[in-house]
């Protein structure tokens, strides 16, 4: 029994668990000891600290965390079955996410799906153990959940199906489930749900940011969960959350990785993910880690809410803040929202010019359409300037697969249209001109590095928006500009120019050749 834990996992299941799919992100041993790493040594050698994972799917944060207190309570429980019965018993809690994961859990943590079978590591009275799974069924209003924005078309199910309404965040008072406190609260919960919008049917909302706001409702000592990045920047169902975060002075350290696959091997999540630390006896400034999987880290002590958006770049905070005491302006006050002209992605327009009124090209991933002139509702005033345009979505899928040793191209290439012509929604609008030189002149702004390298400090998904424009400046575009007048400009020291050159790769000016 004693090398039970040592022993028993070559190979790790739980590591080949962790290459599945982005559905349910299984966390990787490995990632789960580096987070439990965060937390004081003294947790380890105390019997009476409690822990709780809300979103269980593997179990292997109560199995890793089992594994410390096994070897922390040695002097003062020296007996392993006893040990190993007060740590199960009194201090390890867990809630599933579905039935399966429960199984898998208890597997995990107790060696059987059962702990009241002759299997089991510790002996339980029931078949649940300390890791409970509950169906839990939605609470609908107008089609959608009140808790979670799921779709009823989507979730209401049979008993067959599993519904997805995890019992952590589909309660208003979440210290009734296991009636008690914890000094630890763990998890990976789960990312989004379908919630039944854009039309198509396939439109996500995010809801690990409930798990997280659910937890603090808690008040446990610590809190660490390793979450989707997106909220850096807030977006949909997140501005609020994104808020809170960036106002928190409890979060004492953020381990952030760029790319997923850092932490989940062969998983893509736009913009990234992080772990965090979240102490209830702290306040202050936040350890900034940036991480990737050469196991080098980039640290920065600094707050949180230094900006509107979380940069998650330490290497970037010193040249925007260069930018900032330049005065220049912001392109992000001269760009416009989405959708300017009010004609969404998948309107075409008719394919040749329509008779007897005046004409609109109407620009659109499909091509070029015509429509009436009297159709545009929407920034009527800019109809007959010179426009530029780049995709709204960032090249690649978000470039989550881009070797950062090949550079980031952060948009697609710059696009100018012409007096009478018009976009749809899936390109944005940058600004407007008088002059086609002008335009030109801006266009090429735009495929210099400086400018992507300053937006690419304030993107957390696969979408642009003007937000992402804020550290951009915007210039005289009576002449052209370079990268090295930017450089001097802006006062960049030599270390900084030679990160931005080698972050961002070259880009020829030219079509939408991403396709976006």
């Amino acid at each position: 029994m004693s090398d039970f834990y040592s022993n028993m996992y070559n190979p790790d299941v739980l590591t080949c668990l962790a290459n599945l799919s982005n559905d349910e992100v299984f966390t990787p041993p490995e990632v789960a000891n580096r987070m439990l790493d965060m937390l004081p040594e003294e947790l380890w050698h105390d019997s009476r600290a409690t822990f709780l994972d809300p979103a269980c799917k593997s179990g292997v944060f109560l199995r890793e965390i089992a594994k410390r207190l096994i070897e922390g309570l040695k002097e003062e429980i020296p007996d392993l079955q006893e040990r190993i019965d007060h740590i199960f018993h009194k201090q390890l809690y867990g809630i599933a996410i579905t039935e399966l994961t429960s199984l898998l859990s208890r597997r995990s943590v107790y060696c059987s799906k059962y702990p009241n079978s002759k299997y089991s590591i510790t002996l339980f009275e029931d078949t649940s153990g300390n890791i409970r799974y509950k169906r839990i069924p939605h609470r609908w209003q107008n089609g959608k959940c009140l808790f979670c924005s799921a779709s009823k078309s989507e979730y209401e199910r049979g008993d067959e199906l599993e519904t997805h309404a995890y019992e952590w965040i589909h309660t208003t008072k979440p210290e009734e489930i296991f009636k008690m406190k914890f000094d630890v609260i763990i998890g990976n919960p789960p990312y989004q749900m379908n919630d039944g919008g854009s039309g198509t049917g396939i439109s996500a909302k995010p809801v690990y940011h409930l798990f997280v706001e659910q937890a603090k409702k808690l008040k446990p000592r610590y809190l660490t969960m390793i979450i989707p990045s997106r909220w850096f920047a807030g977006g949909k169902g997140l501005d609020e959350f994104r808020e809170s975060m960036l106002h928190d002075r409890h979060i004492k350290s953020i381990s952030d990785f760029m790319s997923s696959k850092d932490c989940f091997p062969g998983v893509n999540i736009a913009g990234g993910v992080n772990y965090f630390l979240w102490d209830r006896d702290y306040t202050g400034d936040c350890i900034i880690k940036n991480c990737s999987n050469d196991n080098q880290e980039i640290v920065a002590t600094r707050p949180l809410n230094e900006f509107g958006v979380f940069i998650r770049d330490n290497r970037a905070i010193n040249i925007i803040h260069k930018f900032i005491e330049s005065g220049d302006e912001s392109l992000s006050n001269h760009t416009f929202t989405r959708n300017p002209f009010g004609f969404v992605s998948k309107e075409r327009g008719e394919s040749s010019p329509i008779k007897g009124c005046e004409n609109v090209k109407l620009i659109s991933s499909g091509g070029i359409g015509y429509i009436r002139r009297q159709a545009v509702e929407k920034n009527i005033q800019e109809i007959d300037k010179y426009k530029v345009t780049i995709g709204k979505i960032v090249p690649s899928n978000g470039e989550v697969d881009t070797d950062p040793r090949n550079g980031y191209k952060v948009t697609t290439s710059s696009r100018i249209l012409y007096p009478g012509e018009i976009h749809t929604e899936s390109y944005l609008l940058l600004h407007a001109f008088d002059t086609l030189e002008q335009a030109e002149n801006f266009a090429s702004f735009m495929a210099l590095k400086f400018p992507r390298f300053m937006m690419k400090h304030t993107l957390s998904s696969m979408n642009i928006s003007t937000q992402n424009f804020q550290f951009v400046p915007f210039l005289d575009y009576s002449k052209q500009w370079s990268d090295s007048e930017l450089y001097s400009r802006y006062k960049l020291a030599p270390e900084e120019i030679s990160y931005i050159e080698a972050l961002i790769r070259p880009m020829e000016l030219g079509g939408d050749d991403d396709g976006n």
